[in-house]
């Protein structure tokens, strides 16, 4: 299976509050749980 990297720069990130940071982590997951269930993290 291809592995691939795949990096995402977030403007303003540091200065996000933990519950900012949670908001757009579970984004992130609910995206490629939707791609299907081939795409995991590693």
């Amino acid at each position: 299976m291809p592995k691939y990297v795949i990096e995402r720069e977030i403007p303003g990130a540091g200065n996000m509050s933990p519950q900012e940071l949670q908001s757009v982590s579970q984004k992130s997951c609910s995206v490629l749980q939707n791609l299907g269930p081939q795409i995991q993290w590693l």
